[in-house]
């Protein structure tokens, strides 16, 4: 089966007859320039509003448990959201519950901050179209408590999320890793993300468009990129937000930099992926404005916005793998497609994924320097210089990587600092390096350990070769590690991109949930799927402040 004449986001780029013999790669003072991040305060000045009408409310003494302040969609651009605001006569504790439809889809939050007598209530995971009931339980110190029943009645959804048709065949309860608090998270390939519970039900979206990138941020927060405006062709606002819709920080990049798969009219300048460093500071896979695309890594200062570092890729992989490789149709040449990034903190370094080169590899950060890489090309193949740098397969059943997405890495799996654990998602398809062998008849959700001592490479865990083609997906794909030991997979362009399917399976294999959402419009497919808290334990809410 042959899949390079796809014309979509993420696609093989190696459909063209024209040869880019250039060598030319840019300045880091051009790649800066074509990028142009800043920090702005476009939609902070359009809350300010908001701040002030919810700093009266919260300095406001009529507003009690028994008669609180209540806004539904606060920010509007979460729906599915509310601030209930009220003042106590002694220092109390409150705790919040969104009753669910079924057993176990309940939403139970305790407000962080511990005792106080004003009260900022952050209500996530309302329902669609409902009169939504809402418990709020205050503790005073003393021991006594009292109880607000609360009805929040919402809007519909909005027509890309309301044609998914989301169903969900399997269900175990018991097996699942959920909480009182986790819903899975559809980072989508474009249009709104959305959140649902273990009923498939929608509990929470945005209606700000976004494009790959929804990613969990410190202090409880999600960092999306968007639009200045719907009606725009470029995702170029990256936004620091909540799951009410406050927005914290604003980037913009320039308007002329970015790029887009398969002659697409929509463009990006961040095209996959983004992590937060242990400095605060962001890392995103870019392009640089050249007609190279997709091989730049920039660290963006979150107190600047400005590029303090970068990674050209064209400057540390040989010249061969991108003076030689083709056009794709919109005339650019995609030759690393790089769709992840992580940071490894033990050693200060970074691990990589190469979709077109069917390739994942780490380096160190401060350096540049290669540590390892892992592709299917022969060690021949590759110039001498760097063969020291490839990982030898340990055991027959390590799978060759191919057109992979999602690679990060697992924490605390072990001690040993030269042992690194990988999970990723591979699409198995054989871009340039791949195995031709086993291409197209299957997709899986791979965990790997690397052994930078022995400089080898071992499958430790796999699933979705039982599905065979049925669940095999040439682009895009997530696999995420749960609390409980389960994985969560996602095939997010089944039956070429009408379906998306999550499943969670057990360590052994055994499918404990199972959702499919049917796409509503070309690319609104699932990226990656998260199971996510809603409000974790450092997420400190407070409508107060600008």
């Amino acid at each position: 089966m042959a899949f390079t004449a796809l014309v979509c986001y993420g696609c093989s780029s190696k459909n063209s007859a024209s040869t880019q013999r250039s060598d030319t790669t840019l300045s880091n003072k051009s790649i800066k320039k074509n990028i142009g991040s800043k920090i702005i305060f476009s939609r902070q000045k359009n809350q300010k509003k908001l701040t002030q009408e919810y700093s009266s409310a919260a300095k406001n003494s009529n507003y009690t448990l028994a008669s609180p302040y209540i806004k539904v969609n606060p920010y509007e651009t979460s729906p599915l959201t509310a601030l209930i605001t009220f003042k106590t006569n002694k220092a109390a504790k409150v705790t919040y519950t969104v009753q669910g439809k079924s057993e176990g889809t309940s939403i139970t939050n305790t407000v962080n901050g511990g005792y106080t007598k004003s009260h900022q209530v952050p209500v996530v995971g309302l329902y669609a179209n409902y009169s939504n009931r809402v418990t709020l339980h205050v503790t005073y110190k003393n021991g006594q408590t009292a109880t607000k029943n609360v009805t929040l009645k919402t809007g519909d959804l909005p027509t890309y999320i309301k044609r998914a048709k989301i169903s969900v065949s399997k269900k175990d309860t018991t097996k699942i890793s959920s909480g009182h608090n986790k819903l899975t998270l559809m980072n989508r390939t474009t249009k709104e993300p959305f959140a649902v519970d273990s009923d498939g039900q929608v509990r929470w979206y945005s209606t700000n468009y976004s494009q790959h990138t929804v990613e969990q941020w410190s202090k409880g927060r999600l960092m999306i990129l968007t639009k200045e405006k719907k009606s725009s062709q470029l995702y170029n606002d990256l936004v620091e937000t909540d799951w009410l819709g406050r927005v914290y920080k604003e980037y913009s990049f320039a308007h002329k930099t970015g790029s887009s798969d398969g002659g697409e009219k929509e463009k990006t300048v961040i095209h996959h992926d983004l992590l937060e460093l242990p400095n605060h500071n962001i890392l995103a896979t870019v392009s640089d404005g050249s007609k190279y695309k997709e091989d730049v890594l920039v660290e963006i200062s979150h107190k600047s916005g400005k590029i303090v570092k970068i990674i050209d890729f064209k400057k540390i992989l040989p010249k061969s793998m991108w003076m030689k490789y083709k056009k794709d149709s919109s005339g650019d040449v995609d030759w690393l497609h790089q769709n992840a990034v992580d940071y490894d903190s033990n050693d200060h370094s970074i691990v990589i994924s190469s979709r077109n080169q069917d390739l994942i590899m780490k380096l160190d950060y401060n350096t540049n320097k290669i540590k390892w890489i892992y592709n299917g090309k022969s060690k021949k193949d590759w110039p001498q210089k760097y063969r020291k740098y490839l990982l030898k397969k340990d055991g027959n059943t390590t799978t060759t990587t191919g057109g992979q997405h999602g690679l990060y890495i697992l924490k605390d799996l072990n001690s040993d600092a030269s042992k690194t654990d990988i999970l990723l998602y591979n699409n198995n398809i054989a871009v340039t390096n791949g195995n031709k062998k086993t291409s197209g008849k299957y997709s899986e959700g791979v965990q790997y350990r690397v052994d930078a001592k022995k400089m080898t490479i071992k499958q430790t865990w796999s699933y979705g070769k039982s599905l065979g083609q049925e669940n095999f997906t040439p682009i895009i794909g997530y696999t995420e590690k749960q609390s409980n030991g389960n994985y969560l997979i996602t095939f997010g362009y089944k039956k070429k991109g009408q379906e998306s399917n999550i499943i969670e399976v057990t360590p052994d294999g055994k499918q404990v949930f199972n959702l499919t959402i049917k796409n509503p419009a070309s690319k609104a497919y699932v990226y990656r799927a998260y199971r996510i808290q809603v409000y974790n334990d450092d997420y400190v809410f407070d409508a107060t402040q600008d």
